[in-house]
This record gives C-alpha cells, structure tokens and sequence, in this order.
C-alpha cells in the first residue's frame, strides 16, 4: 500500500502545543453553550477545521492520525471519495422517505441481507433503527416477541449503549446511574476475560455456560425464564476482550439447547473491524438476530437489525418506530460501504496488518512493564495498563496520561475497560502503511516519556482535562 490523497500525508504535524489559541477560543465557547455532558472535548481539546482519511486537522493547522476513528464509526476513513459521491448522488434525489420505498432502499436491502453471516444470508428480514443503542433494544424486543418470553442474557463488561432501555444491557453502572428509563428483565453473567477469568477456571468459557446452565435449570436459581442471549463477538467498551474460541460455539449450542435466540451486537465488531467481515466470522457463528450500526452510515447515523425471516410469522404495524428510521441519505452511503467491502481487500488486509500491529504491542510489552496484556483481532486491539504485572492491578491513570501524551504529539487513541485502563486501537482499514508506522513511533515514544517522567501528572498539559472516565456514545 502506499500513501494516497485519502489522508493528510504529512500527519502527524504538530505546529502548536494543542490546544492552539483559535481551538482554545471555539472550546471556551462550546463550554459556555453546550451541557457540561460533552466528553470528548475534554479528552482531545481541539476544534476540527478538516478531517481526511486516516486523519484530523484542526483550526490552528496541528495534524493528528486518527486511531479513533469515530469509535469504529469510520472503518474506511473520514470522508472516502466512493462514499462522498455517494451521498451527493442521493443528495440531488431524496433526503427523507418515512417507509416508503425508494431507489436507495431497495439497494440498500438487497446488500446488506446478501452480505450477512452464515445462514442469515439471503435469508432475513431487517428492521431499521437510527442508532446502536435503538438497535440493541429493538433486537431484544424482537426476541420477547418472538418467543413469548422475557429476560435476556447480558454478560459483565457489556455496552449496548445508553438509548432508552438499551441501558440496562449495559454493564456500566454510572450509565445507569444517569437514566430514569427502566425495564425489562436482565440476567447478568460473566464473559470469559482470558486476562481476567470471574470464575477463576482454566476453561473460563465453559465454566461461564455451566452458570448459564445452573440459572436456567435450578428452580432456585431465581431466574424464571429468559428469551435471548446478547453479546458482543469481541467486548468493545469493555476492553476489547477477545473471549476464548470455544465461546461463540458453546454459546450457540446453549442458546439451541435452550431454546434461546441469539442476539449478536455486531454494532463496533461488524463490517470489517476484526479481520473478517463480522466479528462471528471469525468462529464461523449464525446468529438468529444481528445488530448493526456505526460503519454502516460512514458517519451519518444509521443502524438496523436484521433477523432470521422465519423467526415471526408477522410483527405488528409500527412495531419499533423512528421518524429517522432508513434515512435515504445514510442508505445510499451504507450501499456504498457494503460494496467497498465487499470488492476491495480492505478487510484482509486489516487481518494480515492487525497481526503485525499486535505483534508490534507485544514488542512494547516486553519492554514496558506497564503494559499488562495486547488482545485483538484485526484492527480492534486493546492494550491493557496495569501497575503490577503480577497482581494484575489495573492502572487507569496510566492509560488517561498515554491518551494526552500521544493528543500532544499529534496521535488520537481513547481508553476503554472495566476499569478505563486499556487504550484501543481502532484505525480506520484504510490507513496508510507510512501512516500506521508513525503512529506506532509516536506511541513507542510516549510509553518511553512516561517511563521517564516522575509522575502521571508531569505529562499532564495544564489545559487538558483529568475526566475519570471514557466518554461513550451510540
């Protein structure tokens, strides 16, 4: 590969200490206007004048790589031309069409059902949402309706997203904390963290099901029944936590055994992300019910779930409704994104890149004791802080000072986990070889500063903000 117009090639380019005085002048204005709710300002303190590709400019004229890629919303960069035409060409057409079918519709149903995993493909019916969190709830009421059941499955370290009732599949507490919108019948269980195994067994995936099992089959387990199972292939705001490969399987046969629907929240791992064209590819796993979102609108919000077509006989009119449901706009750009995908090698190559990226952290790893583990498939990695190797002890603050020493030379990478102590990698495909590389200097470079530094605090620039927490969104 070699280095193109999708980004700026001279990134990162660093022409003043960030904040500059013009982004310092925007911030101060958005803080004065917008909810003090806003969290990713806080994280990288900029105001954007241009973004291309695999990277941002901002309004004093820094250039930074983008390992954020929006959280995995830009897999194929900001502003792809194929994706820029696109929109325009639907631009000059329709903007908004209710449920009405259009031109861009139709396409856009005939794709992506063509493009699903396993027996899902060519053979399911998709339900338009606006956003991940729409998506995830929509899915789980789907799977109520469909089974005449309630109560969902829904593993520790989960993210769902924040919309409505999607909260309370949500593992976090603090999001919970913040809603007044409560509902539905949650059983919450472990996922198998290789680094981190709950059950402390050496087949932590199969010590997870035998609970499942337990929950359902004791009558004083204190569950009384249960419809669906949700999970991510890969945990995303958790940690990027690859679980064990028998887990996706063993789940599977669970959910057949049980007479459970599987719900596959593909919302961060789908559409290339991992290596493969979604993230239960890579166990060669059917779900009944998958959720997609982010990538899909390159962008423009957008999600939908899409689900076995034999699953109800009919579901009711208005079922789950959205005046932004299937929004021409965002349709054409996801038709667009589907067949990138699909023609160009942009997710083998993520396989193949991913590896070497890993390999890379590992390098690190062996020098820095600071990083406790590297896990990943293709461009979804975490690397994991942790102030004891031995013990394991998760060091947030150590994680919290990479983010701003690698914002302040010119490279943006967010911090995810339990305990927000991992940094994730989540370029976009597309970025350029010469590009990646820089990147991996630059953070090579920052764990080698904060080595040096006499404490967390010395990387800290006095205007960057010290937020505890990650912000995330859906």
């Amino acid at each position: 590969m070699t280095e193109n117009s999708l980004s700026f090639p001279d990134a990162p380019k660093i022409v003043v200490p960030p904040p500059g005085p013009k982004s310092q002048a925007l911030l101060a204005t958005q803080s004065r206007l917008e909810t003090d709710a806003v969290a990713y300002a806080k994280y990288f303190p900029m105001a954007i004048r241009e973004a291309r590709g695999s990277t941002i400019e901002d309004v004093d004229g820094n250039r930074y790589i983008d390992w954020v890629a929006g959280i995995s919303v830009l897999n194929l960069g900001h502003r792809h031309p194929r994706l820029v035409s696109a929109l325009h060409r639907q631009a000059d057409k329709i903007w908004h069409a209710l449920e009405v079918p259009t031109e861009a519709r139709i396409e856009f149903l005939e794709q992506l059902t063509s493009a699903l995993p396993g027996a899902l493909r060519n053979h399911a019916k998709v339900l338009f949402c606006i956003t991940g969190g729409d998506a995830t709830e929509a899915a789980v009421s789907l799977a109520d309706y469909a089974t005449g059941r309630s109560g969902t499955f829904a593993f520790s370290g989960a993210y769902h997203g924040v919309h409505g009732g999607a909260v309370n599949l949500t593992g976090g507490r603090r999001y919970r904390a913040t809603s007044s919108f409560r509902g539905g019948q949650i059983i919450r269980v472990p996922f198998p963290n290789p680094y981190r195994p709950v059950l402390n067994t050496p087949d932590s995936a199969q010590g997870v099901l035998r609970y499942m099992e337990h929950l359902l089959e004791d009558p004083y387990s204190g569950v009384d029944h249960a419809s669906a199972v949700l999970v991510e292939p890969i945990l995303g705001e958790g940690g990027y936590v690859v679980p064990p490969d028998d887990f996706l399987p063993s789940l599977r046969e669970f959910c057949d055994d049980h007479d459970l629907l599987l719900i596959a929240d593909e919302v961060q791992t789908g559409l290339g992300r991992t290596g493969k064209f979604w993230g239960v590819d890579n166990w060669n796993v059917t779900p009944d019910i998958i959720c997609v979102a982010k990538t899909i609108g390159g962008g423009i919000p957008a999600s939908m779930v899409a689900y076995r077509e034999d699953l109800v006989k009919e579901l009711p009119k208005g079922f789950h409704l959205g005046t932004y449901r299937g929004n021409p706009l965002a349709l054409a750009v996801g038709t667009e994104v589907l067949k990138i995908l699909r023609e160009e090698q942009w997710i083998s190559l993520a396989a193949r890149r991913g590896e070497q990226v890993q390999a890379r952290f590992r390098e690190y790893a062996a020098t820095h004791p600071s990083i406790g583990d590297v896990r990943g498939r293709g461009f979804m990695i975490g690397v994991e802080f942790v102030k004891d190797g031995a013990r394991k002890t998760p060091w947030d603050e150590r994680a919290k000072a990479m983010r701003r020493e690698l914002f302040q030379n010119g490279l943006l990478m967010h911090t995810c986990g339990s305990y927000d102590n991992a940094l994730r990698f989540m370029a976009p495909l597309t970025i350029e070889d010469p590009l990646l590389e820089r990147g991996l200097t630059v953070f090579e470079q920052a764990l080698s500063n904060l080595d040096a530094a006499p404490s967390e605090k010395a990387a800290v620039p006095p205007s960057s903000s010290t937020a505890s927490a990650s912000g995330r969104a859906r």
